[in-house]
C-alpha cells in the first residue's frame, strides 16, 4: 500500500485583503493562492508597497483576510478572532525578525524561553528545550549573556533559537539579514539553510533577490498578486 504524501502546511486560496483609505478601497492582496509543503524553503520577494508585508501578516496570523481561505497545518484560520490567532501563532509559527526583538534585560536563554512560558511548558523542560535550541545555533557558551554582550549576528542566532525552541511547523523569517553587515548576513542565511536542511519549513520575506535566490522557491509579489519565478528542483 502506498503511503500518502503529507498535506500542505500552508494552503492559501483566493485570498484578498482590502483597506479603506480616504474613501478609497485599496487591494493590498488580490486573490492570491499559495501552497507550502513540509520541508519547503520559500522566499517571497517584492518592493515596498507590493503587498509582501500584508501577506506576511496573513501567513503569520497577525491579521485575517477580507476574502478567501487560509489553512495552516490543516486548520482554517481566516475567520478566527484575536485570541484564537494568538494561540495559533504561539503553537504553529516561529518568528525571526529583522530587529531581533530580544528583551535587553534577559539573558539569551531567558529570551529563548519566553514563547515556551506562554505555552505553559514546565520550568525544567523549557530550560532544556532552550538550551538545546541555543546549542543548535552555536551559542551554547553564550546562553547567560544579555543582548548587549552579543554581536548582531549572535543576537540574530538567539532569535533563531527562540523561533526553533518549540519546534513549530513553520518558521517565518522577515528580512532576517536586514540589520546585519554582508558577512554576518551571509552566515545567518547559511544557518537558515542548514535549519531547512534538517527538515524545518521556512518562509522568508525579503526585498533582496540575491537573498531570495538562496531559497528552494522564489515567489514574486507585485501589486498584490503572486508570481512564482524560480525553483530549485535539487
Amino acid at each position: 500500500m502506498k503511503s500518502e504524501s503529507p498535506g500542505p502546511l500552508i494552503r492559501i486560496e483566493g485570498l484578498s485583503k482590502w483597506y479603506q483609505m480616504g474613501g478609497e478601497t485599496i487591494k493590498a492582496l488580490d486573490c492570491v493562492s499559495l501552497t507550502v509543503y513540509q520541508g519547503d524553503f520559500v522566499a517571497i520577494i517584492g518592493p515596498s508597497g507590493s503587498g509582501k508585508s500584508t501577506l506576511m501578516n496573513m501567513i503569520g496570523c497577525l491579521d485575517v483576510p477580507t476574502e478567501g481561505s487560509y489553512r495552516l497545518d490543516g486548520v482554517e484560520i481566516s475567520a478566527m478572532n484575536d485570541n484564537q490567532l494568538a494561540d495559533i501563532r504561539n503553537t504553529k509559527i516561529g518568528f525571526i525578525f529583522q530587529g531581533f526583538n530580544l528583551l535587553p534585560k534577559l539573558t539569551a536563554i531567558e529570551n529563548v524561553e519566553l514563547p515556551l512560558i506562554y505555552r505553559g511548558v514546565p520550568t525544567r523542560k523549557r530550560k532544556a528545550m532552550a538550551m538545546d535550541a541555543l546549542e543548535k545555533v552555536g551559542l551554547g557558551e553564550r546562553m547567560h549573556h544579555r543582548p548587549s554582550e552579543l554581536s548582531g549576528g549572535q543576537q540574530q542566532r538567539v532569535a533563531i533559537a527562540r523561533a526553533l525552541a518549540a519546534n513549530p511547523p513553520i518558521l517565518l523569517a522577515d528580512e532576517p539579514t536586514g540589520a546585519l553587515d554582508t558577512k554576518t548576513g551571509k552566515e545567518v542565511l547559511e544557518m537558515i539553510q542548514h535549519i531547512n536542511g534538517q527538515g524545518h519549513t521556512i518562509v522568508l520575506i525579503t526585498h533582496d533577490l540575491s537573498i531570495a535566490q538562496q531559497a528552494k522557491r522564489v515567489i514574486r509579489i507585485q501589486d498584490g498578486k503572486l508570481y512564482e519565478d524560480w525553483s530549485d528542483a535539487g
